[in-house]
């Protein structure tokens, strides 16, 4: 059989021998629930948890108090969207962009009123032109376009229309990329997907400048520090939003995760020769810049799904449709594209490989 070229990696990415590992280890001899016992075992388990929660703090540049486990980007933007409804009763002013991903944009359009943020002529933020909200929804890097945004500078830019702005940065594909600073950044939450860095699906993080500050939007096991009849005292900073049992088997391998891909060089060389060798095609129209971290384009005379359709009768996964993110296709003026993105796994071979047959499909 021959070999599977998996050029994915935006969509989740694969898992190395070190994270699976720590999964089947923790499985088959350190099992144990966390925050529940006194046993040699379940003190390791809590110790596991907090060693994989400084090293989400690590990487992001924050304190492990501010750093939440959740089950993925759309279960920590849902989560901060209901936080923040109950903040802004009975409606909140909402900024959105047609860079959001689908999980990004349409937990914070419910109950409010939405206004979209302007795009400059490269589609990224207009930081000149920041509206006037309550809450910004920002998405650090689209998952079609694949290029960094100015966090940062749109930040500044909106609390110098609103200085009680609450920012919310979708994080889901940067994190694979770039490096991220909430303290310079200055959001005040931000999510990601511990599959986009090659840990396991199921495990994601929600970080939240100010915990103290929010009321949590779950509730049961393991978040109470007290119950006094129907009254009750809830545990400090992060604890009090990681209601019920944790992804204990994800978490495991989460902090193996990160290792390895902090380790991995972003594959640039493989998009831009990928990049080069399609831009000489002529039915191919890249709509992404050489400098993207991702390829994507579509294919005059070709639906999507049927190029997609034949690179996968060929041995080769990639991206194909409107990748959850509507709105950007609309201001590109196309239905749907292709997507090429690399991980730590794709070798050369795996780019000159794909060209070929892409340059076979099209003759």
């Amino acid at each position: 059989m021959n070999k599977i070229i998996y050029l994915d990696a935006a969509a989740s990415a694969q898992k190395t021998r070190d994270v699976i590992e720590a999964e089947v280890q923790f499985l088959a001899h350190n099992y144990a629930n966390a925050g529940r016992g006194i046993c040699a075992r379940a003190a390791a388990v809590d110790n596991m948890v907090m060693d994989s929660r400084r090293a989400v703090a690590d990487m992001i540049g924050a304190a492990p108090h501010q750093v939440v486990f959740t089950s993925g980007t759309t279960d920590g933007m849902n989560r901060v969207a209901q936080m923040l409804r109950a903040r802004f009763s009975p409606r909140m002013r909402v900024a959105v962009s047609a860079l959001d991903h689908h999980s990004a944009r349409m937990p914070f359009s419910v109950d409010a009123d939405v206004v979209v943020m302007p795009l400059d002529k490269n589609y990224d933020y207009d930081l000149e032109n920041v509206p006037m909200a309550d809450v910004m929804v920002i998405t650090a890097m689209s998952n079609v376009l694949g290029r960094a945004q100015n966090v940062a500078g749109l930040i500044r830019a909106a609390r110098q229309k609103n200085p009680d702005v609450i920012t919310v940065v979708d994080a889901a594909q940067y994190i694979a990329h770039g490096v991220v600073d909430v303290m310079a950044w200055d959001c005040d939450f931000m999510c990601f997907s511990g599959h986009k860095i090659g840990a396991d699906t199921g495990i994601g993080v929600m970080y939240i400048k100010n915990p103290d500050d929010f009321y949590p939007d779950k509730f049961g096991g393991g978040m109470v520090a007290k119950i006094d009849g129907d009254a009750w005292r809830l545990e400090p900073a992060s604890a009090k939003f990681e209601a019920g049992t944790l992804p204990l088997t994800q978490i495991a391998g989460l902090r193996s995760a990160i290792s390895a891909w902090r380790r991995w060089n972003g594959g640039a060389d493989l998009i831009h020769y990928m990049y080069d060798a399609l831009a000489e095609m002529p039915r191919i129209k890249i709509l992404t810049a050489r400098d993207s971290v991702m390829l994507t384009f579509v294919v005059d005379g070709m639906h999507v799904l049927d190029f997609g359709a034949l690179m996968g009768a060929r041995g080769v996964c990639v991206r194909v449709g409107n990748m959850c993110a509507t709105w950007i296709h609309e201001a590109l003026g196309v239905p749907g594209s292709v997507r090429i993105s690399v991980g730590p796994w794709n070798t050369m071979d795996d780019a000159r490989a794909a060209v070929d047959i892409i340059r076979g499909i099209l003759k």
